[in-house]
């Protein structure tokens, strides 16, 4: 499938393989590099890896936005520097109960701020926070504003508790533990996490990377974009696709459809390939992704 694979593979990523690794079966399988996963699973996590290949890589930027659904575990009465399993214990406390947990969690459910972890791929000062941990200095990492849409308390079996938390973008589950924790008198780690949903897409549409085909589990961007949110469908005039595909100014009346309203529009020929993907502001039209290897 060498220089001709592009689409989408949803991966499930297990634990003890970083994100980067989890793609070489893929690579091997494909005969090609040009493979990129659209958002990073610690290592010690599992669960829904969404990997875009060769020119659908440039889509990348819309998965970004996608809001994500996670089960983790925390465990109470003990923290670690990297508030994972896999860093030294830094802070013990008592457990807490199961009713003060539940008067704190509504604390941060909505837009609340919050500092990334220490051990984060944040860049700080032009490098990683976790480089400099490494090298033993201390990240100065500043809040950020997140959004948690719901958190669901579904066991607490002392000292774990597990919850399902549906989340915006730049939301760290680690630092989720770190602070619930620390605002029901203790302290807490996550000792399991696993990615459920990113956006419409679900961990049992999910291949393990050992067992992917690409034949059976690569989709096409004609086969997913619709489960994008917010993305709208248009077909050009066969006279203008050369002019999408050269990258040139847009113009409604290229169309069959105009491109009205301001939002992201999906670009297709009018034999249904891909051409690119427009975003529209204020009436001005920009390209956000061109698919110069589309049929000709």
């Amino acid at each position: 499938m060498i220089g001709t694979a592009s689409g989408l593979i949803l991966l499930d990523k297990p634990r003890e393989l970083t994100s980067f690794q989890a793609l070489a079966a893929v690579k091997r399988a494909l005969g090609t590099g040009e493979v990129g996963h659209t958002g990073t699973l610690d290592r010690f996590a599992s669960g829904l890896l969404p990997v875009l290949v060769g020119p659908a890589t440039r889509l990348a930027s819309l998965f970004a936005e996608l809001e994500k659904c996670y089960r983790a575990v925390f465990r109470f009465g003990i923290s670690t520097d990297t508030l994972d399993p896999e860093g030294p214990i830094v802070c013990q406390g008592e457990v807490p109960s199961r009713e003060r947990i539940e008067q704190v969690i509504p604390e941060f459910i909505g837009s609340i701020e919050q500092v990334p972890p220490q051990h984060s791929a944040v860049h700080v000062g032009g490098k990683r926070a976790y480089q400099l941990k490494r090298l033993g200095r201390e990240p100065a990492l500043r809040a950020r504003t997140v959004f948690i849409r719901r958190i669901v308390l579904q066991r607490y079996d002392p000292p774990e508790l597990e919850l399902t938390v549906e989340c915006g973008k730049g939301t760290y589950i680690r630092s989720l533990a770190r602070d619930l924790g620390r605002a029901a008198g203790s302290c807490a780690y996550v000792s399991s996490l696993c990615r459920t949903a990113v956006g419409a897409f679900r961990i049992e549409q999910a291949v393990r990377p050992q067992d992917f085909v690409p034949e059976r589990d690569l989709r096409r961007a004609e086969q997913f974009l619709s489960d994008l949110p917010g993305l709208r469908r248009i077909t050009i005039e066969e006279r203008y696709r050369q002019r999408v595909l050269n990258g040139g100014p847009f113009r409604d009346s290229w169309a069959r459809q105009p491109a009205e309203s301001d939002g992201l529009y999906a670009l297709f020929g009018q034999e249904g390939d891909l051409l690119a993907v427009l975003e529209r502001q204020a009436g001005a039209s920009a390209y956000r992704a061109v698919f110069r290897e589309a049929r000709p």
